[in-house]
This record gives structure tokens, C-alpha cells and sequence, in this order.
């Protein structure tokens, strides 16, 4: 018996989750309730340097690692989730990249109906409230996320894009706009020096709804069901289990690492491995946790003569942290106010290509993995592969949903990977070398100018690269036999249940996933209020 009744429930108040709670819950004419396994908020979540605070906190962090794997050097991967209201969103270095038309047409051309680029760029337009040049063709002004272009100015980021110039790289104002190629500053959810998370832009201004009811600290143990139709959610709130029944759908929003362990709890994915773990097998998905890809990222860094006072290594340290802190109080502006890389480069690694196939973002200071400040000065490139080949798969181990499920990127997997990311690191280089930059960069810290040949960078990224933190694809969207959504986000073969988040993505888009997220959330609501 449940212990209540709703029309609506969203399992999940992330990037996505945050705005179908919204959404669905604004005509009053929908009772909704969602669930969210973390804490309400953070402090640090609303200053947009606080992400270097909750990269590795298990107050507001999931703080999931992968499996070692050969292709990562035998190193277990860090793999931060947000862990409260607004999910990744609260706790995300901020930057806001919607992809390349060619993503969307791609999704289209894999039987994706309705997910084109001619079809999701109203709903881009429709979400953002964007200040910054722009082609109002492309960007939107009047929606509830409020993005920003960084402003931050500086004579390293001059240098750069300089020195990228030189080797054939143009500045673009807008990568967001008509097309994406080109060097430019970073758009980002900012707004006044704070932090713009779906919690703060969508779920802040319906908490006064009575149908809504944001319940956070909940953590959702199994899906409900009546045959093969979804009919609710278990879920455990302060020691207790409770179940709350959905009348007309179940929307599961927990993201690419959560959402394919949640189905798989419920007895949904592929059956033998359910049955290894003593699941009642509901519905064999073959695809359930497949798919997975992300961008692999070596952090390339050179140092910087600290003499020339140009990195947050000398600003940002010591009585120079002081005053950051009072230039952000009065301005907004400065090292507390930044996104996580300020400056970024979309390229095309050979000619030929319609579009940019890598990725190189700036981060003006050196840090070790949790952000924080070195005492030495220098800059950190960080590059990438935009539509990686390479996939790999997440499954629940054990019954127990606080249990992390085993993270397998199988990275590297796909040779084109490995091409194209060789002719990024290559390009990135160039750039760094090139004349607007000599005197300034002086020496390669990282991967080291003595590791030159093919495999002997390919070993080093092995051993050194994290992820961008964008993991996709695990209950990807299509109508193939490894499909787990069709494209209406419905689950295959299950009545009432839709998973609205990263997961869906049969591929990776080019760039951040935040925004992509968004717009999947505020795509899957029209879909369900047009099915109500």
C-alpha cells in the first residue's frame, strides 16, 4: 500500500530532474513529487569557485570511482555525481556548451525522431536567459537559466588567443551561436557572481506550489510495478521505507551513473546479470548500462615565470587570496567568480572536417586533482576528444542501492580516439609554443618535452588523463535492439516509465553536457504534459 499518491513522480532533482519538477508541477493542474537521495544544498554550491570545495566532498558528492582498467593504468577514475538539489548542475564547473548541430542531426539520422537540431534549438533558446553577444537567431533571453560569457580579462588569456591565431585558430564571440569552431571566452551559468544550478533557476521558484513536493534526502531503493506497467517508487526517507504511487507516469532522472542501476535494481536490463544478483528479472533491455562514454582528458601544463604576475598562482595566494575575496565581494569578478576553464577552443584536428572533432580549454593556474592552488605558476591545458568512439558500461554490483555500481569506460578503446586525441595534444602545442607566447610558457611540465613519439604520449595519457566529467549514454535513446528509451524517452517494453537525463544521449555531444541535460529535461516534460 502506498503511502501516498501523486500524479507525477521524478525520481532525481538534477540538471534534468529540477526542471521536469518545474514544469510539470506550473499549470497546478498535476500533483508531482520529487525525490532527491542528497542534502537540500551545500554553501558552497551558490560561489562559482566552490566547485574546487565539492569536487571531492561527500557532503554534496558521490564521489564514484571506475573499475582500473589497462587503458587508464590500471588507476581507479574519479567520477564526481552531484549529491544534492540540482544534482551536477550544484556542483559543476558552471561552463555551459550546447554542442554542434551536427550532434542532433546525428540523433535524428539514428531514428531519433524529433531530437534534430531544427527540432531542440527553440527549446535551447526557450531555457536560457543569455547576456552576452549573440545572434538572437541562435540565443534566448527570457528564460529561466540565466548564462553568462565569463568577462574575466587578462593578459594570459590575450596571449593564447593570440598564439592560437598564429597557428590558424580564430576567435569566435559565440560558440553557442551558428557555429561552434573557433577560440573564445567561456559561456557559463553565472549570473552576479553566483552560481545559476537548476536548483536555483527552476526548482527555487516553484517551492511555493502546493501540487509540488521536493523531498530531498530520499533515496529511491526500487521502482513499483503492476505487470509491466511502472506504478510508483520504493524509497527509504530518514531510516524508513515508504512508497509513493504515480497515476500516470514515472520519470527517472538520476542520471548516467544512477539511472541504469536504478532500472537494474527494479529488475529491468539484462537478465542474466539481474538474476546473478537475486533480482526478480521484470524486463530483459539488453542495452540497460551500456553505452557509456565520456571525454578523456589529459591536463596539459607549462609554467609561467612567477615574476610576471600573470597566473591565479600569484594572485590567489596568501594576501593575494584576500584580495580576490574583496574583489569578488564588490565586483563578483575574479578567481571566487570564475567557471572552471575560462577560456576554451573548439578545432578540427585535419582538414577536410565539417566541424571541430577535439576540445582545448585554459584553466589560468596549476592545481593538483582537487583544484587546489600549487605554489609554482603556470597554466593547464586540458583537451579532448568530442564525439569519443570508445564505450564502455555500468552495472549495479549488489542489491543494496547505496552501493556504487562498477564504472567501466573502456577509454581508448576506438582508434579513433586515439588519433584524433594525439593531434589535439599535438595542436595544443602549437599553441603554446607559438610566438605570442614565448617568454611567457617556458617550460612543458606536462606530459614533458622529452615524451615526443606516438606511443610514448599515448602511455603518458594512459597514466595521467581524468575525465571532463561527462559520462552519457547508458540507457541511450533509439528503436535498436541496444536502445533503452525510444524517442519519446519511453522505456521499451515498460508502460509509465520515461528516464530523462544524460543517459539518453546515443552519443556524446560536442562539449559540456550540462546544457544538453537541460534542454533533455525540458524536452521530456512537453513530451509528458502532451501525453497527459
Amino acid at each position: 500500500m502506498a503511502d501516498e499518491t501523486f500524479d507525477y513522480i521524478v525520481v532525481g532533482a538534477g540538471s534534468a530532474g529540477s526542471v521536469l519538477a518545474n514544469r510539470l508541477s506550473a499549470s497546478g493542474e498535476h500533483s508531482v513529487l520529487v525525490l532527491e537521495a542528497g542534502r537540500e544544498s551545500h554553501p558552497w554550491s551558490r560561489i562559482p569557485v566552490g566547485f574546487a570545495k565539492l569536487i571531492d566532498n561527500p557532503a554534496a558528492n558521490w564521489l564514484y570511482e571506475s573499475e582500473p582498467e589497462e587503458a587508464s593504468g590500471g588507476r581507479r577514475i574519479p567520477v564526481p555525481r552531484g549529491k544534492l538539489l540540482g544534482g551536477s548542475s550544484s556542483i559543476n564547473g558552471m561552463v555551459f556548451v550546447r554542442g554542434q548541430s551536427q550532434d542532433y542531426d546525428t540523433w535524428a539520422q539514428l531514428g531519433c525522431r524529433g531530437w534534430s537540431y531544427q527540432d531542440v534549438l527553440p527549446i535551447f533558446k526557450d531555457m536560457e536567459s543569455y547576456q552576452g553577444d549573440g545572434d538572437n537567431e541562435f540565443r534566448g533571453r527570457d528564460g529561466p537559466l540565466k548564462v553568462t560569457e565569463n568577462i574575466e580579462q587578462g593578459e594570459i588569456y590575450e596571449k593564447i588567443i593570440a598564439a592560437a591565431a598564429e597557428v590558424g585558430i580564430d576567435y569566435t564571440n559565440d560558440y553557442n551561436g551558428a557555429k561552434q569552431e573557433g577560440i573564445g571566452m567561456t559561456q557559463a551559468t553565472i549570473r552576479k557572481g553566483r552560481r545559476m544550478s537548476t536548483a536555483y533557476c527552476y526548482l527555487d521558484p516553484a517551492r511555493g506550489r502546493s501540487n509540488l513536493r521536493i523531498q530531498a534526502n530520499a533515496l529511491t531503493e526500487c521502482l513499483t510495478f503492476e505487470g509491466k506497467r511502472c506504478t510508483g517508487v520504493r524509497y527509504k526517507l530518514g531510516g524508513q521505507t515508504r512508497e509513493a504511487n504515480a497515476n500516470r507516469e514515472v520519470i527517472v532522472s538520476t542520471g548516467a551513473i544512477n539511472s541504469p542501476q536504478l532500472l537494474e535494481l527494479s529488475g529491468i536490463g539484462q537478465a542474466e546479470r539481474i538474476k546473478e544478483l537475486g533480482i526478480e528479472v521484470l524486463h530483459d533491455l539488453q542495452g540497460v548500462g551500456e553505452n557509456l562514454r565520456d571525454h578523456y582528458s589529459p591536463r596539459m601544463k607549462w609554467s609561467v615565470p612567477r615574476e610576471l604576475g600573470l597566473t591565479y598562482n600569484d594572485k590567489g595566494r596568501g594576501l593575494g587570496l584576500v584580495w580576490q575575496a574583496l574583489k569578488y565581494a564588490v565586483s563578483d569578478k575574479g578567481l571566487l567568480g570564475l567557471p572552471a576553464a575560462p577560456l576554451r577552443a573548439y578545432i578540427k584536428t585535419r582538414e577536410g572536417l565539417e566541424a571541430p572533432d577535439a576540445a582545448i580549454s585554459w584553466i589560468p593556474f596549476l592545481a593538483n586533482e582537487s583544484f587546489k592552488l600549487h605554489e609554482d605558476s603556470g597554466v593547464t591545458a586540458i583537451t579532448h576528444v568530442l564525439r569519443s568512439d570508445s564505450t564502455g558500461n555500468i552495472h549495479t554490483t549488489s542489491t543494496d542501492p547505496a552501493r556504487p555500481p562498477a564504472i567501466r569506460f573502456n577509454f581508448l578503446s576506438a582508434q579513433s580516439d586515439c588519433d584524433i586525441l594525439l593531434e589535439s595534444m599535438k595542436i595544443t602545442r602549437r599553441i603554446m609554443n607559438a610566438g605570442p607566447l614565448q617568454g611567457v610558457m617556458t617550460d612543458e611540465i606536462a606530459p614533458g618535452v622529452e615524451i615526443e613519439d606516438d606511443d610514448e604520449i599515448l602511455d603518458w595519457v594512459k597514466k595521467n588523463a581524468e575525465t571532463t566529467y561527462h559520462p552519457v549514454g547508458t540507457c541511450k535513446m533509439g528503436n535498436d535492439p541496444m536502445a533503452v528509451v525510444d524517442d519519446q524517452l519511453r522505456v521499451h517494453g515498460i508502460e509509465g516509465l520515461r528516464v530523462a537525463d544524460a543517459s539518453i544521449m546515443p552519443t556524446l555531444t560536442s562539449g559540456n553536457t550540462n546544457a544538453p541535460s537541460i534542454m533533455i529535461g525540458e524536452k521530456a516534460s512537453r513530451m509528458v504534459l502532451a501525453a497527459a
